[in-house]
């Protein structure tokens, strides 16, 4: 059974700076595809970030190319999202998803497994 937990949200002022993380159990994940979603209140799931099993290709939503950066490690089946120059705009919960495949996936309806969810808060 696929398990993905997701750490390292909080409180932040603009500006400021969170690593998420999000930990996947039950399989070896190097042949899956991950991704970062966030939802804020009364908007649909976006995707902020992702990265395909090779750890090449991602993709970046343009509200945060050049201020997200998505990783993954998979030794320790983690996939990590560094989020730099917080805005209040990027408050939402946060979560992560894996999906066994090829290429980059940006669908929330390409992925099957998704974690509990995080919240960032960004203050003004």
């Amino acid at each position: 059974q696929v398990q993905l937990v997701e750490s390292g949200g909080g409180l932040v002022q603009a500006g400021g700076s969170l690593r998420l993380s999000c930990a996947a159990s039950g399989r070896t994940f190097s042949n899956y595809a991950m991704g970062w979603f966030r939802q804020a209140p009364g908007k649909e799931r976006e995707c902020v970030a992702a990265i395909s099993w090779t750890g090449g290709p991602t993709y970046y939503a343009d509200s945060v190319k050049g201020r997200f950066t998505i990783s993954r490690d998979d030794a320790k089946n983690t996939v990590f999202l560094q989020m730099n120059s917080l805005k209040p705009e990027d408050t939402a919960v946060y979560y992560c998803a894996v999906e066994y495949g090829l290429g980059l996936k940006i669908r929330p309806r390409e992925y099957d497994y998704w974690g509990q969810g995080t919240q960032v808060t960004v203050s003004s």
